[in-house]
């Protein structure tokens, strides 16, 4: 007994490693599109439910799916009701990624290990590795699935299983809650949801008992989703207790149903594992169709328990943060160059957060966040200042060349990112001011364009960011595509101005020139995040000398 419950435990440890494997892959490889995809969802609570079932299929996980869709909503730039339908979305997708991997797929397993194994070892390019190292993850699931199995064979004929199964055959509120327990603690839904229907396909449980396993995995799911933003922006809660509102509260009546009317089988076809599946999936149905429904008078409800912080106390996490830079430079010099890279996010989180709802502003014109991003740049300019004084008091005489770049390279990004700041409070806030005082409104296919083009530039400012910190030469390549994409986009967007106007649209006449300059504000910014990048492409000579063609003769 003692080897069988080992390689039981054994096998769900896989399990769980496997699923934050397949999450992890998909994260490294593919972030920022996640994130594009996620700024998409405002334009319909269906087109949120999509995107969420999307991604949480892709990560293999809702609970990633929560986690940033949390980040947007702390931001301003996704609503409560948009979050909690794609939130709902995402526990559909994660429901039927659970049946599909629940299925007998044994002859698959030898096949994604040698494809995942060849891509991770032998891949040359970072997109490659992930993606081999989501197929091992996915491979590694399935051969977790047959552990426990395998595991759970001798208990099948076991009088002490015979017993736990009577006594929760006749609690069921036991079983409920044991799952949620147990999901809460492993923070893996879709781990627990494929054990409790492993367990019901190798006849261990009746449909009864796994009815409330899986009803309590929807309760325990739902609260790690909650739990990850306890104590964070109010507006990122607001969306998590909307969604543990509605499909906790969903769960617990489901449960009551059953217990009121009795349960067996609801009619559902197959063996109880298949049973289980089903009404997982028909579950998660039901409650984003409810959320669909109400998650307006849901989120109204959020937002009235869950208040608003005051303007007092709503300052920035950066700001408050004493400064990083040490008070003596001059001693270790690899110490100093890491106290001013910390320095230097602290001044990113900055202008990222004068940069965020800088698309809301134009929006709205809320003067309360206008005070806000101009209060803000003062400190980013404090902070510049005190970088470049910091470095310049290093014994640069002592230093090597991979020393000198590095110090070089920060200066660099610092000055970059003030001009970054003075661009966002000087000329974006300026437009902000223009379309408010002369009452204009974009038009919505060009409105649409300039909150893609934001968003991009956003998302690669974090890349931006990941290359200053990890000096990555293939993620420096990856920011050096997305800078022309960029421009791509620009040039797009120009176009597409253009033949609006042509076409005689009124909203484009009236916006054009606040149109133009905004979009090229957006490129000069994401140009200014992306410096850092050809500087270490610079020093891996990975970069060519002139973009120009040779002319001949």
């Amino acid at each position: 007994m003692y080897f069988v419950i080992l390689q039981l435990l054994a096998s769900i440890v896989l399990l769980l490693w496997a699923v934050r494997m397949v999450r992890t892959a998909v994260e490294r490889a593919y972030a920022a599109e996640l994130k594009r995809a996620l700024s998409l969802a405002e334009r319909s609570r269906f087109i949120a439910a999509g995107i969420g079932a999307g991604l949480a299929v892709a990560l293999q996980s809702s609970t990633a799916v929560a986690a940033l869709a949390s980040n947007f909503a702390s931001t301003g730039l996704m609503s409560t009701a948009t979050g909690l339908v794609l939130m709902l979305g995402a526990y559909l997708g994660s429901a039927l990624v659970a049946s599909i991997l629940s299925f007998d797929l044994s002859f698959f397993l030898a096949p994604l290990i040698i494809l995942g194994g060849t891509l991770f070892l032998r891949g040359t390019q970072r997109r490659s590795k992930q993606l081999g190292r989501l197929v091992l993850g996915i491979a590694f699931v399935l051969l977790s699935l047959q552990m426990v199995s395998e595991a759970t064979a001798p208990w099948r004929e076991s009088e002490v299983l015979g017993w736990v199964i009577t006594y929760l055959s006749g609690d069921l509120w036991t079983s409920f809650i044991v799952a949620a327990l147990i999901t809460w603690v492993s923070y893996s839904s879709v781990a627990s949801v494929l054990v409790i229907i492993t367990f019901g396909t190798a006849g261990l449980i009746p449909f009864e008992v796994s009815a409330a396993f899986i009803l309590g995995a929807n309760l325990g799911g739902t609260f790690i989703a909650y739990s990850i933003t306890k104590g964070g922006d109010v507006r990122s809660r607001r969306v998590a207790a909307a969604a543990l509102a509605m499909r906790g509260g969903m769960a617990l009546l489901v449960l009551v149903l059953f217990q009121v009317f009795g349960v067996h089988s609801l009619g559902l076809p197959g063996d109880v594992g298949q049973q289980s599946s089903l009404l997982h999936i028909a579950f998660n149905f039901g409650v984003l169709l409810f959320g669909l429904l109400l998650s307006g008078p849901v989120s109204r409800l959020a937002e009235h328990f869950i208040g608003e912080v005051t303007d007092a106390t709503h300052t920035d996490v950066a700001r408050l943060r004493a400064t990083a830079l040490v008070a003596d430079p001059a001693g270790n010099v690899d110490a100093a160059l890491a106290s001013a890279t910390r320095e230097l996010l602290r001044m990113s989180e900055m202008v990222e957060v004068m940069l965020q709802p800088i698309m809301d502003i134009i929006k709205t014109g809320d003067r309360a966040a206008v005070r806000r991003v101009k209060e803000i740049e003062s400190g980013v300019d404090r902070a510049n200042r005190a970088i470049k004084l910091y470095l310049s008091r290093l014994d640069w005489s002592s230093m090597d060349s991979s020393q000198t770049h590095r110090a070089s390279d920060l200066s660099s990004f610092a000055i970059s990112l003030e001009q970054a700041g003075d661009i966002v409070s000087r000329e974006l806030l300026r437009i902000a001011d223009q379309k408010v005082d002369r009452r204009l409104s974009f038009s919505t296919q060009g409105w649409d364009e300039l909150v893609q083009l934001h968003d991009r530039v956003l998302c690669n400012m974090q890349l931006a960011l990941n290359v200053l910190v990890s000096e990555d030469t293939e993620s420096a390549r990856r920011l050096v595509v997305e800078k022309d994409e960029v421009g791509a986009l620009e040039r797009a967007s120009m176009e597409s101005h253009f033949a609006r106007l042509r076409s005689g649209n009124t909203s484009s006449f009236d916006t054009s020139e606040l149109h133009l300059e905004l979009i090229h504000a957006l490129r000069r910014i994401n140009s200014l995040f992306s410096g850092i990048a050809y500087s270490i492409l610079s020093e891996q000579g990975e970069l060519l000398d002139t973009r120009l063609t040779h002319k001949s003769g």
